[in-house]
Protein backbone atom coordinates (compact mmCIF):
# COMPACT_ATOMS: atom_id res chain seq x y z
CA UNK A 1 0.00 0.00 0.00
CA UNK A 2 1.69 3.40 -1.12
CA UNK A 3 0.46 6.89 -1.23
CA UNK A 4 2.94 8.30 -3.91
CA UNK A 5 3.34 12.34 -4.42
CA UNK A 6 4.12 13.68 -7.66
CA UNK A 7 5.43 17.36 -6.75
CA UNK A 8 4.86 19.63 -9.67
CA UNK A 9 7.24 22.84 -8.61
CA UNK A 10 10.14 20.29 -8.37
CA UNK A 11 9.95 19.86 -4.49
CA UNK A 12 7.60 18.16 -2.55
CA UNK A 13 6.34 20.78 -0.46
CA UNK A 14 6.49 20.44 3.86
CA UNK A 15 4.22 17.61 4.01
CA UNK A 16 4.77 15.53 7.69
CA UNK A 17 2.95 13.07 9.73
CA UNK A 18 -0.27 14.64 11.39
CA UNK A 19 0.27 15.37 14.83
CA UNK A 20 -1.79 15.21 17.75
CA UNK A 21 -0.42 18.22 19.72
CA UNK A 22 -2.71 21.54 19.50
CA UNK A 23 -1.30 25.14 21.03
CA UNK A 24 -5.06 25.55 22.42
CA UNK A 25 -4.67 21.72 24.16
CA UNK A 26 -1.46 23.00 25.58
CA UNK A 27 -3.23 26.03 27.18
CA UNK A 28 -6.16 24.15 28.36
CA UNK A 29 -6.02 23.93 32.26
CA UNK A 30 -3.74 20.63 32.97
CA UNK A 31 -4.41 20.35 29.36
CA UNK A 32 -7.02 18.34 29.67
CA UNK A 33 -8.07 17.88 26.09
CA UNK A 34 -5.64 15.32 25.29
CA UNK A 35 -8.11 13.08 27.82
CA UNK A 36 -10.28 12.52 24.58
CA UNK A 37 -8.71 9.88 22.64
CA UNK A 38 -11.32 10.11 19.76
CA UNK A 39 -9.76 14.10 19.42
CA UNK A 40 -6.36 12.96 19.83
CA UNK A 41 -6.85 10.40 17.11
CA UNK A 42 -8.19 12.57 14.59
CA UNK A 43 -5.97 15.07 15.10
CA UNK A 44 -3.45 12.53 13.54
CA UNK A 45 -5.30 10.78 11.39
CA UNK A 46 -3.21 11.61 8.01
CA UNK A 47 -0.71 13.55 7.02
CA UNK A 48 -0.31 17.74 7.26
CA UNK A 49 0.73 20.29 4.36
CA UNK A 50 2.35 23.31 5.78
CA UNK A 51 3.03 26.38 5.13
CA UNK A 52 6.44 27.48 3.43
CA UNK A 53 6.67 30.93 4.54
CA UNK A 54 4.56 33.05 7.53
CA UNK A 55 1.74 34.77 5.43
CA UNK A 56 -1.28 37.09 6.89
CA UNK A 57 -4.79 37.55 4.70
CA UNK A 58 -7.73 39.65 4.82
CA UNK A 59 -10.80 39.96 3.12
CA UNK A 60 -13.09 42.95 3.01
CA UNK A 61 -16.19 41.44 2.62
CA UNK A 62 -16.75 42.13 -1.09
CA UNK A 63 -16.87 39.24 -3.75
CA UNK A 64 -14.45 40.10 -6.28
CA UNK A 65 -11.23 39.06 -6.43
CA UNK A 66 -8.95 41.67 -5.08
CA UNK A 67 -11.38 41.71 -1.82
CA UNK A 68 -8.58 39.54 -0.67
CA UNK A 69 -5.46 41.31 0.68
CA UNK A 70 -2.25 38.78 1.03
CA UNK A 71 1.49 40.03 2.21
CA UNK A 72 4.29 37.80 3.65
CA UNK A 73 7.64 38.34 4.74
CA UNK A 74 8.76 36.63 1.91
CA UNK A 75 7.82 35.64 -1.66
CA UNK A 76 6.79 31.92 -2.37
CA UNK A 77 5.10 30.17 -5.27
CA UNK A 78 2.84 28.33 -2.76
CA UNK A 79 1.70 31.55 -0.83
CA UNK A 80 -2.09 31.30 -0.70
CA UNK A 81 -4.02 33.44 -3.25
CA UNK A 82 -7.81 35.23 -4.14
CA UNK A 83 -8.99 33.27 -6.85
CA UNK A 84 -12.76 32.51 -6.81
CA UNK A 85 -13.83 35.50 -4.89
CA UNK A 86 -16.34 35.55 -2.42
CA UNK A 87 -13.98 35.71 0.35
CA UNK A 88 -12.61 31.59 -0.32
CA UNK A 89 -9.00 31.73 0.20
CA UNK A 90 -7.02 29.29 -2.12
CA UNK A 91 -3.59 27.06 -1.11
CA UNK A 92 -1.95 25.35 -3.95
CA UNK A 93 -1.05 21.88 -3.09
CA UNK A 94 1.16 21.68 -5.95
CA UNK A 95 1.56 17.56 -5.47
CA UNK A 96 -0.33 15.08 -7.83
CA UNK A 97 -1.28 12.46 -5.24
CA UNK A 98 -2.06 8.80 -6.25
CA UNK A 99 -3.10 6.23 -3.67
CA UNK A 100 -3.79 2.63 -4.18
CA UNK A 101 -7.15 1.26 -6.02
CA UNK A 102 -10.35 2.34 -4.42
CA UNK A 103 -9.03 4.62 -2.03
CA UNK A 104 -9.72 8.02 -1.94
CA UNK A 105 -7.80 11.79 -0.33
CA UNK A 106 -9.78 13.52 1.97
CA UNK A 107 -8.50 17.19 1.70
CA UNK A 108 -9.64 19.41 4.72
CA UNK A 109 -8.69 22.01 7.01
CA UNK A 110 -6.27 20.66 10.38
CA UNK A 111 -8.29 18.92 12.15
CA UNK A 112 -8.92 20.48 15.81
CA UNK A 113 -6.85 23.53 14.69
CA UNK A 114 -9.41 26.58 14.57
CA UNK A 115 -8.84 29.66 13.26
CA UNK A 116 -10.54 32.78 14.08
CA UNK A 117 -12.16 33.90 11.10
CA UNK A 118 -11.85 32.02 8.31
CA UNK A 119 -13.04 28.07 7.96
CA UNK A 120 -10.95 25.45 5.94
CA UNK A 121 -13.36 23.37 3.44
CA UNK A 122 -13.52 19.89 2.76
CA UNK A 123 -13.13 18.18 -0.85
CA UNK A 124 -12.80 13.99 -1.43
CA UNK A 125 -11.32 13.04 -4.37
CA UNK A 126 -10.61 9.92 -6.28
CA UNK A 127 -6.31 9.91 -6.41
CA UNK A 128 -6.43 6.57 -7.76
CA UNK A 129 -6.90 7.35 -11.14
CA UNK A 130 -6.83 11.02 -10.97
CA UNK A 131 -4.26 13.40 -12.86
CA UNK A 132 -6.11 16.35 -11.86
CA UNK A 133 -4.03 18.11 -8.90
CA UNK A 134 -6.36 20.24 -5.94
CA UNK A 135 -6.52 23.06 -3.83
CA UNK A 136 -6.97 23.54 -0.64
CA UNK A 137 -9.64 26.28 0.15
CA UNK A 138 -10.47 28.77 2.75
CA UNK A 139 -13.53 30.53 3.30
CA UNK A 140 -13.59 34.19 5.85
CA UNK A 141 -16.54 33.76 8.16
CA UNK A 142 -15.49 37.85 9.04
CA UNK A 143 -14.65 40.98 6.89
CA UNK A 144 -11.34 42.88 8.58
CA UNK A 145 -10.06 40.07 10.52
CA UNK A 146 -6.51 39.03 9.64
CA UNK A 147 -5.82 35.63 9.32
CA UNK A 148 -1.96 34.21 9.75
CA UNK A 149 -0.27 31.07 8.84
CA UNK A 150 2.94 30.98 10.26
CA UNK A 151 5.62 29.00 8.86
CA UNK A 152 5.63 25.46 9.50
CA UNK A 153 1.90 25.62 10.63
CA UNK A 154 -0.63 23.48 8.71
CA UNK A 155 -3.15 24.66 5.92
CA UNK A 156 -4.09 21.26 4.61
CA UNK A 157 -5.13 17.50 6.15
CA UNK A 158 -4.83 14.62 4.15
CA UNK A 159 -6.86 11.66 5.17
CA UNK A 160 -7.75 8.35 3.11
CA UNK A 161 -11.26 6.77 2.48
CA UNK A 162 -12.21 3.64 1.33
CA UNK A 163 -14.34 4.58 -1.65
CA UNK A 164 -17.69 3.28 -1.62
CA UNK A 165 -17.66 2.40 2.20
CA UNK A 166 -20.70 4.99 2.93
CA UNK A 167 -22.81 3.55 0.23
CA UNK A 168 -21.84 0.33 1.53
CA UNK A 169 -23.42 0.57 4.95
CA UNK A 170 -26.98 -0.22 5.54
CA UNK A 171 -28.75 2.23 8.56
CA UNK A 172 -30.53 0.37 10.80
CA UNK A 173 -32.44 1.03 14.07
CA UNK A 174 -32.63 -1.61 16.99
CA UNK A 175 -33.93 -1.71 20.48
CA UNK A 176 -30.96 -1.64 22.81
CA UNK A 177 -32.09 -5.16 24.40
CA UNK A 178 -31.92 -6.48 21.27
CA UNK A 179 -28.44 -6.70 21.98
CA UNK A 180 -28.23 -8.20 25.68
CA UNK A 181 -24.43 -8.02 25.52
CA UNK A 182 -24.14 -4.34 24.41
CA UNK A 183 -26.93 -3.16 26.74
CA UNK A 184 -25.10 -4.61 29.50
CA UNK A 185 -21.62 -2.87 28.72
CA UNK A 186 -23.74 0.14 28.49
CA UNK A 187 -25.31 0.10 31.58
CA UNK A 188 -22.17 -1.26 33.69
CA UNK A 189 -20.72 2.31 32.38
CA UNK A 190 -23.45 4.23 32.68
CA UNK A 191 -24.07 3.42 36.37
CA UNK A 192 -20.03 3.48 37.06
CA UNK A 193 -20.05 7.27 35.32
CA UNK A 194 -22.59 8.03 37.52
CA UNK A 195 -21.16 6.84 40.52
CA UNK A 196 -17.69 8.30 39.65
CA UNK A 197 -19.30 11.83 38.84
CA UNK A 198 -21.04 11.59 42.25
CA UNK A 199 -17.44 10.35 44.01
CA UNK A 200 -15.08 13.02 42.01
CA UNK A 201 -16.72 16.14 44.23
CA UNK A 202 -15.37 14.22 47.25
CA UNK A 203 -11.97 14.91 48.09
CA UNK A 204 -9.43 12.00 48.48
CA UNK A 205 -11.57 9.62 46.58
CA UNK A 206 -10.25 7.24 43.79
CA UNK A 207 -12.09 9.24 41.22
CA UNK A 208 -11.05 12.96 42.23
CA UNK A 209 -7.21 11.47 42.19
CA UNK A 210 -7.91 9.32 39.02
CA UNK A 211 -9.93 12.83 37.55
CA UNK A 212 -11.20 11.14 34.74
CA UNK A 213 -12.46 7.11 33.71
CA UNK A 214 -9.48 5.74 31.31
CA UNK A 215 -11.64 3.00 30.63
CA UNK A 216 -11.92 3.49 26.60
CA UNK A 217 -8.43 5.23 26.94
CA UNK A 218 -7.15 1.84 27.53
CA UNK A 219 -9.30 0.02 25.58
CA UNK A 220 -11.13 -1.63 28.72
CA UNK A 221 -14.58 -2.79 28.55
CA UNK A 222 -16.70 -1.51 31.75
CA UNK A 223 -16.17 -5.05 34.00
CA UNK A 224 -12.27 -4.36 32.80
CA UNK A 225 -11.89 -6.86 30.72
CA UNK A 226 -9.89 -6.31 27.20
CA UNK A 227 -11.18 -5.11 24.41
CA UNK A 228 -10.24 -5.47 20.77
CA UNK A 229 -6.38 -6.24 21.00
CA UNK A 230 -6.45 -3.31 17.42
CA UNK A 231 -7.58 -0.75 19.68
CA UNK A 232 -5.56 2.41 18.79
CA UNK A 233 -4.28 4.89 21.39
CA UNK A 234 -1.70 6.16 18.62
CA UNK A 235 -1.18 6.73 14.99
CA UNK A 236 1.71 6.92 13.60
CA UNK A 237 1.30 7.87 9.76
CA UNK A 238 4.68 7.14 8.06
CA UNK A 239 6.75 10.42 6.71
CA UNK A 240 7.54 10.68 3.36
CA UNK A 241 11.31 10.23 2.61
CA UNK A 242 13.63 13.32 3.76
CA UNK A 243 10.75 14.30 5.82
Amino acid sequence: MTLIAYPLSGALPDIRPARATRDWIDALPEQYGYRCLPLNIASMHGWEVCSPCRATAVWNGGTGIDAITVTSEEKHPLLPASHFGSGVLTFHVAVLFRTPPGVNLMVTGPINHPKHGIMGLSGIIETDWSPYPFTMNWKFTAPNVPVTWEKGEPYAHLMPIQRGLVESLEPEIRELDSDPETAAQYRAWATSRSQFNTDLKTPGSNAAQERWQKGYYRGKQPDGTDGPPEHEIKLRPKPFPGR
